[in-house]
């Protein structure tokens, strides 16, 4: 019997994983995939929202404010990349500026901290700037995030503090029993007093295996570009354009690596694994972002991907009980990576008013720190090699990653068991060969440090060899 199963380990999951893990509670986490944080909280734009775009008096716009502060505190307790480079939301026409106003409007009475700064002030803070640009919404706490590192770390620091987690199974089950709850997966059975539901797009699936109140998860399907980092001068900050009824549209950011995201689309799909992307669309981004910036170096793309957000028709989280000691976590999308500190506050108040919460006396908020070698000192990189060999033998040239980091990586509470996975927590393959020199590497050690011949490595979920067999002899 737990105490309490959380369905789906990506950023909502695991968030209020390691806020419950504070408590004296026997604690599951069950993920139907491979990894942790692998559906929308590894394909996003990886901002953090200042809060100004949610209505007022919706839960996005109680969540998203206080949520994104708490980042500060999260990242430096667990040792995540965190930039606080500010957002600007580009207006280009009276239409626009009016929305911009409305905007502001929000940002004040959500309690941000927003500004609406003119042409010339603007194009001292972002020369890269469209001509077009007539004012911009300035939010000078909006960051960018490391957004795979942001769940390992969080699943990893729950573990440390005793969360159990389970990966590869999938719910095929839920029922009200006295006392709690039978969660029957495609591999057992599970006993729990309280379930939450984190599935994302699988979210409403979930609550309609236990409660009469049916409910309809849409999946939203975004697409992106992926610059390279390049040594010239570009945008930093931010850029939104003005957003519409299909969200906040297309935005040019850096990321933490100084890498650069240009998307997302947002189209409704009528599938929870269509994760492709197409020409057209691909196009579309580029001419919306022509409204932000009159320079795209589309000379360094090296990658286009997609990811899906799970839409209600509220168009507001829901956050609800619909049956006694079954928790929804419904339609988290967008500002749901810069609100998840918050919601994983409201979801322990809300475990509270069904369990005893006593505070275990040896928690401890903090994971070991990551290894990030191609960031030390040279004095303290050479130290570093005299210890252990392997941090002086580098497996990725594009992003400067050693051997040392990615058997760390593997090692860890969280660990990675695939080439994604290691790609998540520590970069190899994220640069401008996306893995073309680094892959084989990475697979051998996999193989090395599982335990497993080659042709049993993952690249991502069960099943997905990048090697079927030998053809050749010694």
């Amino acid at each position: 019997m737990y105490d309490v199963i959380i369905v789906g380990a990506g950023v909502i999951g695991a968030t209020i994983a390691r806020n419950l893990s504070r408590y004296s509670l026997r604690t599951l986490i069950i993920e139907k995939n491979s990894d942790v944080g692998d559906e929308t909280s590894c394909a996003n734009s990886a901002i953090v929202h200042a809060g100004y775009d949610p209505h007022p008096g919706t839960l996005k716009a109680e969540l998203n404010y206080p949520g994104h502060l708490m980042f500060s505190q999260l990242c430096k307790e667990l040792d995540i990349e965190l930039k606080r480079i500010g957002s600007l939301t580009i207006s280009t026409s009276e239409e626009e500026s009016a929305k911009l106003r409305e905007l502001y409007d929000y940002g004040i009475q959500n309690g941000c901290e927003v500004e609406i700064i003119g042409q010339q002030r603007l194009r001292e803070m972002e020369p890269f700037v469209t001509k077009k640009a007539v004012e911009a919404l300035w939010a000078p706490t909006a960051g960018i995030i490391n957004p795979f590192e942001l769940v390992v770390a969080l699943m990893e620091n729950a573990m440390d503090n005793g969360v159990e987690l389970r990966l590869e199974e999938k719910i095929t089950g839920i029922a009200k029993e006295t006392g709690g709850f039978m969660v029957t997966t495609d591999k057992g059975e599970y006993e729990a007093r309280v379930v939450i539901n984190c599935a994302g797009v699988a979210s409403g699936e979930i609550n309609n295996m236990v409660s009469d109140k049916k409910e309809t998860i849409r999946p939203r399907k975004g697409e992106y570009y992926v610059l390279d980092h390049f040594p010239a001068p570009y945008v930093t900050h931010t850029l939104f354009s003005v957003p519409s009824s299909k969200g906040k549209g297309v935005l040019v950011s850096p990321t933490t690596h100084g890498n650069y995201l240009i998307g997302p689309s947002s189209e409704f799909t009528d599938s929870a694994e269509d994760k492709g992307t197409d020409a057209p669309t691909l196009k579309n981004i580029v001419e919306q972002a022509y409204r932000l910036v009159d320079e795209i170096p589309m000379q360094y793309v090296i990658r286009e991907f997609s990811g899906l957000r799970a839409y209600h028709d509220s168009g507001d989280f829901v956050i609800n009980s619909p049956v006694p000691g079954f928790i929804n976590m419904l339609g988290i999308q967008s500002p749901g990576l810069a609100s998840s500190p918050a919601i994983g506050e409201k979801a322990v108040k809300m475990v509270g008013e069904l369990l005893p919460l006593q505070e275990k006396a040896g928690w401890n908020p903090r994971r070991r720190p990551l290894y990030r070698v191609n960031t030390l000192p040279v004095e303290k990189r050479q130290a570093l090699i005299a210890t252990n060999p392997d941090f002086g033998q580098m497996v990725c040239r594009c992003e400067q990653v050693t051997k040392g980091e990615v058997v760390d990586c593997i090692r860890r509470n969280c660990g990675a068991r695939s080439i994604k996975g290691v790609k998540k927590r520590v970069r190899p393959g994220f640069g401008k060969c996306q893995g073309g020199f680094c892959e084989p590497l990475i697979m051998r050690i996999l193989a090395d440090e599982l335990g497993r011949d080659e042709n049993r490595i993952n690249y991502s979920n069960r099943g997905s060899f990048i090697l079927m067999e030998k053809t050749k002899g010694e």
